[in-house]
């Protein structure tokens, strides 16, 4: 892994919550290597799931102050619930990812390169048979519409190579960054935040 990606999803970089989402992950890596299972082997997030589990009610991490009422949309990957006037829950089961692990290093790249919008693990939620990851991001109104060309360019400043519609890589960090359309990326008083990544590192 590139010595700076390594950096940035390191223990020592991170705040309270990082540390948390890295020791989550450190304990699947382990889990992982002592089983011998590749990612790509059929049954294996199934198994990461287990091991997760297990670790969620050894640390008393499961979370069950999710108000249905307070739901207020939801796309393929995740659910979202009004916390307050300020921040929002978002429900996510990693549908988009491989493993867990790639998620949570999904969460630790989002908190570095956009810390106006970092996401704060609170826990875990189980709802029909399906973990859930719990996150609460700030709540961002938009004020306009994004100019996704404002968004090129950017990314294109940080590093980011536009490859395809809203989708980018970062050659120098082998880093992919996808699905950033202007429902994912939002516009208020003019400052772009972007609300929600799906980051990927490359091999």
């Amino acid at each position: 892994m590139n010595d700076e990606i390594q950096h940035i999803i390191s223990r020592e970089s991170q705040n309270g919550d990082g540390i948390v989402i890295k020791t989550i992950t450190n304990f699947l890596a382990r889990c992982q290597e002592a089983s011998g299972m590749a990612k790509t082997d059929k049954h294996f997030k199934e198994k990461e799931t287990k091991n997760l589990i297990n670790f969620i009610e050894a640390e008393k991490l499961w979370y069950s102050s999710i108000n249905i009422n307070d739901y207020i949309a939801e796309g393929a990957e995740q659910k979202v619930y009004i916390k307050n006037d300020n921040s929002v829950l978002k429900l996510n089961d990693a549908i988009y990812y491989l493993s867990w692990i790639d998620y949570f290093q999904n969460l630790l790249l989002h908190n570095y390169y956009f810390p106006d919008t970092s996401y704060d693990l609170l826990g875990f939620y189980l709802h029909d048979k399906i973990v859930y990851a719990v996150v609460k991001q700030p709540f961002v109104k938009a004020t306009e519409k994004t100019d996704l060309d404002l968004v090129k360019l950017f990314l294109t400043n940080n590093g980011f190579q536009n490859t395809r519609n809203n989708d980018y890589f970062n050659p120098k960090l082998g880093l992919i960054l996808e699905d950033l359309h202007d429902e994912n990326v939002l516009t208020q008083n003019g400052i772009l935040y972007f609300i929600d990544t799906v980051f990927y590192i490359t091999d």
